[in-house]
């Protein structure tokens, strides 16, 4: 079965999407590039060349573009502010949809986009690809297993100085809005809990490059009484997290460390005598699943298996206004200096 797709919004992000698709032997199988949408002609007609795309129909109109092909799904990956547009046009006009994050720019537009995708009886999932990545489903297998007895707190740290220049540089809450919903989805995927309220500083700090919001502190209540802690930065410059954050589980038995990238420890209490009793080492398993380790590619798969299927999407926009909710009531909190409860979104 091969799917005709529309990618509409042609710029660098897209990039790494058309290179998972052509990568990955089972998705390029699936999946025909049939038509390119954006404001700039040019910028999509460079993408076209780049990717050998020369039979897709290319331009700024999704709706024309959508009739012209007769598209089966629509790759979203505009702006926030013109996100809700492009997938309320997809759905009507009866395509599945994947859109990036987040996945609109208030509750109430996710769950009008919940809404209109259960009335058109289609798929409409958000590509989290941070939790498609190996140590964040090898954490999740941890978790689960109980190595270090019950689960009690996830903290989290992050800290880098990108200078992207353009409309980042430009937005408001840019760490919160447009990098921390990684982490948080991250962190709810992990911890397998809910996310209950958040409490939460925000700050564009001496120095930053950014408008706004360059700087967050948050601090979550998750059910079942863990917690999740979130310290970030984008504008700091010197010796840097990884990409991936720096993550700590803290359990009733040990803890589980992971640097980001390669490095995870794990213990359980040892047995020495005195204040501290130090620490008996575990081992930290590999993911239970291979296949779900690829990122983009993954999250593209698992979307392409539940039109295929009727199976819900582990991303489908019914759970993921969760992240959302996350990050839009660490906003709030952050505005008006009050913790913010999060806990009826996506019940």
């Amino acid at each position: 079965m091969k799917f005709n797709a529309i990618l509409c919004g042609c710029g660098a992000m897209s990039k790494g999407w058309l290179r998972a698709i052509t990568s990955t032997p089972a998705l390029a199988e699936s999946i025909q590039i049939v038509g390119l949408v954006d404001l700039n002609r040019a910028t999509a007609e460079n993408l076209a060349k780049e990717f050998l795309l020369d039979g897709a129909v290319i331009a700024s109109d999704l709706a024309e573009v959508i009739a012209a092909t007769k598209a089966d799904l629509v790759f979203d990956i505009v702006i926030p502010a013109a996100r809700f547009g492009v997938v309320s046009t997809a759905l009507k006009a009866g395509c599945h949809v994947l859109s990036e994050k987040p996945m609109a720019t208030s509750l109430a537009e996710g769950a009008a986009l919940i809404d209109l995708a259960a009335e058109a009886g289609k798929i409409h999932a958000i590509i989290q690809n941070r939790r498609f990545i190996s140590g964040i489903r090898r954490m999740r297998r941890f978790g689960e297993e109980g190595a270090i007895g019950a689960l009690t707190g996830v903290h989290c740290d992050f800290f880098l100085g990108p200078h992207f220049g353009g409309f980042r540089e430009e937005m408001d809450n840019v760490l919160l809005l447009d990098m921390a919903i990684h982490t948080f989805d991250a962190a709810r995927f992990v911890s397998g809990k809910v996310p209950l309220s958040v409490y939460c500083i925000e700050k564009n700090p001496v120095g930053s490059w950014y408008k706004h919001g360059a700087s967050a502190h948050a601090l979550f209540d998750f059910s079942d009484d863990v917690v999740f802690s979130y310290r970030g930065s984008w504008c700091a410059e010197g010796r840097r997290t990884s990409w991936e954050s720096e993550w700590r589980l803290t359990g009733s038995k040990g803890m589980l460390t992971w640097d980001g990238e390669e490095n995870f420890e794990a213990g359980v209490a040892g047995n020495e005598p005195g204040l501290l009793h130090g620490f008996t080492p575990i081992e930290v398993p590999g993911p239970k699943h291979e296949e779900e380790t690829h990122g983009h590619a993954s999250v593209i798969a698992s979307f392409i298996e539940a039109i295929k299927t009727g199976k819900t999407p582990e991303t489908a926009s019914s759970d993921n206004i969760r992240s959302l909710a996350m990050v839009l009531g660490a906003i709030e909190s952050a505005k008006t200096g009050r913790r913010v409860d999060i806990s009826a979104q996506g019940q």
